[in-house]
């Protein structure tokens, strides 16, 4: 079947490992499903896979992606969620110290058909497409799950998201506003802090700027470069949901005092579960919120949409199609 897979890995020329081609027919074994892919989307993750993190080389090769949209064996419109848990594991699927995501130890979604557990696919709504479908179980659940189960944010309340322009960045705004929630963002980018307004954002400012308020929660993705500034940007009694450190994970100041004295607190997030993922896709269908994407391209183009990602030339998701 077709396939897009990392045949082997270089951390400092990640695409060099890249092939577009054949890989066998994917088999479901009992207890799991075959999904014929018709979108998928892209992530820094799949990035992260060709450098060989979290993919040692006797994975290989390994078909990348962990978003999907598509549909199953009886026809039934369905979106794959990429947490694969251990089989004897119960309740939050994030929380199981044996779970992987999709192209880490199973095979990822960038082909024709991939096999999942039958528990790992919800329905999808008739008014998603595939391709809006398919922007959802990596960046919009983190970005959900960051919002509406870590923060503790309410409508009405106010959030800082850190470093518009990526996938769960741009999410989290637009989710955010979707429910209610005062949105301020930041980026180095003017344009980027242009369309981070025009995707929701109340206000848009240059990193580490004063903002209007201080706010109830921030979003923080980007790690070491913008800490200090998530941290007093917070209200007393604020949230920071931190879900990744793009820019590094050692900031030069931790603020532990202004941490304590403040009473702030500092919450991990990772991925979300199956069922956020269906409360995520109803949400988006009840409210009419569409996911943000920046280009669509067959899949055999896979590299041109990777090659962007590299280069930081995306605002949203990069769907791929079948």
């Amino acid at each position: 079947m077709f396939a897009v897979y990392a045949a082997s890995v270089h951390p400092d020329a990640p695409l060099d490992g890249l092939v577009v081609g054949q890989r066998p027919e994917a088999v479901a074994p009992e207890g799991w499903k075959t999904i014929t892919v018709k979108a998928a989307s892209l992530n820094h993750h799949d990035v992260w896979s060709l450098r060989g993190v979290g993919l040692p080389a006797e994975r290989l090769p390994m078909i990348l992606g962990c978003d999907a949209a598509g549909l199953d064996e009886d026809g039934n419109e369905v979106i794959v969620h990429a947490v694969i848990s251990d089989p004897a594991w119960s309740g939050d699927e994030t929380l199981d110290p044996k779970r992987s995501l999709l192209s880490e130890r199973h095979q990822g979604t960038l082909a024709e058909k991939v096999v999942v557990p039958a528990t790992n696919v919800v329905p999808k709504p008739a008014g998603l497409t595939f391709e809006e479908a398919a922007c959802l179980p990596t960046a919009w659940l983190t970005a959900y799950r960051m919002l509406f189960t870590q923060s503790g944010l309410r409508p009405g309340d106010s959030v800082l998201v850190q470093g518009a322009g990526g996938g769960v960045a741009t999410a989290a705004i637009i989710l955010a506003r979707a429910a209610g929630i005062r949105v301020y963002a930041t980026s180095r980018e003017a344009h980027k802090r242009e369309r981070a307004v025009g995707i929701g954002a109340h206000q848009a400012l240059e990193p580490g700027a004063r903002l209007p308020e201080r706010v109830d929660a921030v979003i923080e993705t980007v790690g070491a470069a913008t800490w200090s500034h998530s941290v007093k940007s917070l209200r007393p009694g604020g949230t920071i949901v931190i879900a990744g450190a793009t820019s590094g994970d050692a900031p030069t100041k931790a603020e532990l005092t202004r941490v304590f004295f403040l009473q702030l607190r500092v919450q991990g997030s990772t991925m979300g579960t199956r069922a956020e993922l269906d409360a995520l896709a109803r949400f988006l269908d009840v409210t009419g919120t569409k996911p943000l994407i920046d280009r669509t391209l067959p899949m055999e183009r896979a590299l041109e949409g990777l090659q962007a990602i590299l280069d930081g030339e995306v605002f949203g998701k990069i769907v791929l199609t079948r």
